[in-house]
């Protein structure tokens, strides 16, 4: 029962061990090792967050692509409101087909050449964008990226825990959450400025800097450990703790720990279905699925219309508010996810989530029965606004659920 309540509290317990691939329970010595490591050791970790995050900036800006664009698409293409809607969702199968495969891909291709494949999807998605004369070849585009963004879903979030010091290591994380709303807010702020196509060219923009800012840092030492390459490893782990920094605790750390991964028992799908576990993934695959079908992705995906459909002659006032929230209130929910728990914040969240909803379907239900006309817009405004205000669930929800299917299981 105490670890539940730490879950709960927020606590920092043993548990918080999950959210970090390829690392140990233990970090043998890595403490002394890191206190060695000079200036420039720091420098290199943050250059390589640095360029890792920028596939969680291009994330963001894949994810906030459409909403500003969605007018001008459709009456330059001549498209119906259903084939706009095709290609405001296929992004998220795209991303699902990515995610499902980026386990495999990064272990294949290492840490970075899943960020140069993504990086790669992207740039041909938004070309094909750029260049679309039709539904086809637009919504073609809008897939590709949906597919780079799905792995970089799970590639940089593991870059950045396998390079990290563990003293800064969380710290670091943030950073990619904040990145891809980030990258979100500022689609959103450009697209009603400049034109659908030019707003495709500058999604390219963080690939391009990604693939050239890989050239300039090592690979993740726990992956090259992994698959047996040994010199890489040390070469690439002096390269991130410096020069002068003694790194021969910390290598035999990864190294042990690497070697113990191969004794775990092969685990299988059919396992979690056991009497033992079957509450921790109801709760915790529950809390994942109802999280998108609260309907944040539709509003997101779609605000400037929303807005216009509300009342308001131009959606861009709303849009511009949407994006100016969407960074500090972020920052907000990382700051209160330690500080007030993972359970006070997602009941918090799904109740402000409701409120939101409740108010911008009242919203429309007042525009159709044409009641207090000059107050609909304000209410739509107010929800939508409402919904992004709360500390987003999905900050927070996948580490609660993690966390508790952890304790179960191990």
């Amino acid at each position: 029962m105490a670890n539940h309540e730490d879950i709960e509290n927020g606590e920092s317990t043993e548990l918080d061990a999950v959210k970090e691939p390829l690392i140990s329970k233990q970090d043998i010595g890595a403490n002394d090792s890191h206190r060695s490591s000079d200036e420039g050791s720091l420098r290199m970790v943050l250059l390589s967050t640095f360029v890792a995050v920028c596939g969680s900036l291009e994330f963001g800006s894949c994810v906030g692509y459409s909403a500003p664009t969605q007018s001008a698409i459709r009456k330059d293409l001549n498209q119906s409101l259903a084939q706009f809607s095709v290609f405001g969702s296929v992004i998220t199968i795209g991303a699902m087909i990515g995610a499902i495969t980026s386990g495999h891909t990064a272990d294949f291709l290492g840490r970075k050449g899943a960020m140069r494949l993504s990086a790669t999807f992207c740039i041909t998605g938004w070309l094909a964008i750029y260049l679309s004369s039709g539904s086809l070849l637009l919504d073609s585009g809008r897939f590709l990226t949906g597919y780079g963004i799905g792995i970089f879903s799970y590639v940089i979030p593991v870059f950045i825990a396998e390079i990290a010091p563990k003293n800064i290591r969380g710290g670091l994380a943030t950073v990619n959450q904040l990145m891809i709303v980030g990258g979100s807010s500022v689609a959103f702020l450009i697209g009603t400025l400049v034109t659908w196509r030019t707003l495709a060219l500058t999604g390219i923009i963080p690939c391009l800097v990604l693939l050239v800012g890989l050239f300039f840092v090592p690979e993740s030492p726990r992956w090259l450990a992994k698959v047996g390459h040994p010199k890489e490893f040390e070469v690439a782990l002096q390269r991130l703790r410096g020069k002068d920094a003694d790194v021969s605790l910390e290598a035999i750390e990864i190294k042990d720990y690497i070697e113990s991964l191969n004794y775990l028992p092969t685990a299988r799908m059919i396992d979690l279905f056991q009497s033992k576990y079957i509450r921790s993934v109801i709760i915790g695959v529950g809390l994942m699925v109802f999280q998108q079908f609260g309907g944040i992705n539709g509003i997101g995906f779609y605000a400037s219309e929303t807005f216009e459909l509300a009342g308001f002659s131009s959606g861009k006032t709303g849009t511009v508010a949407y994006a100016s929230i969407q960074v500090p209130i972020t920052i907000l929910g990382a700051f209160l996810m330690d500080k007030s728990g993972r359970r006070v914040l997602l009941m918090v969240s799904a109740s402000g989530t409701f409120l939101g909803c409740f108010m911008t379907g009242l919203s429309f239900y007042l525009k159709v029965h044409g009641m207090l006309l000059e107050w609909a817009p304000l209410i739509a405004v107010v929800g939508v606004l409402v919904i992004e205000i709360v500390p987003h669930t999905d900050d927070f929800e996948p580490i609660f659920s993690t966390q508790l299917m952890h304790y179960q299981f191990f």
